[in-house]
This record gives C-alpha cells, structure tokens and sequence, in this order.
C-alpha cells in the first residue's frame, strides 16, 4: 500500500501546475515527480558548469590580466 500525504499549496502555485500540466488528466503527483527528475538533471548540470568556469578561471586571468591588453583599454 503507498502512503500519500496532503500538503498545502497557494491558489497561485495550483493555477501554475494546471497551466504545467503536459496533458489535461495528468496527476500533480506525476506532474511533481517529473519536475522534480528536470530539477535534479539541472542542478547536477550546473554544478558541471561551476566546476568548469572554476578550473577555467586561472587560464583566464593569465590570459586576459597582461600589459598588452591593459594598453589597448586606453587607445
């Protein structure tokens, strides 16, 4: 037997998930659950993205931090 629970939402967050809904008889159960894996991939995809720029960021100091370009600012 699942356990279900009830949880309170605002009138403005149930009008959102109707409008979210993929098809018209679609549960909020399912409709949660879907949103919540799209929610998972993309913060595991962002905190990708961080770790990137990270790594990256020392590469572009020493590129963009030099004389040569300092002197183009002021022509």
């Amino acid at each position: 037997m699942t356990s279900v629970s009830t949880i309170q939402l605002q009138k403005s967050v149930i009008k959102e998930l109707k409008q979210a809904k993929e098809y018209p008889r679609q549960s909020y159960n399912e409709l949660l659950s879907r949103m919540c894996k799209i929610f998972a991939r993309i913060k595991e995809n962002n905190q990708y993205d961080e770790f990137l720029h990270k790594i990256q960021q020392p590469k572009m100091k020493e590129l963009w931090d030099n004389k040569e370009d300092e002197a183009w600012e002021h022509v």
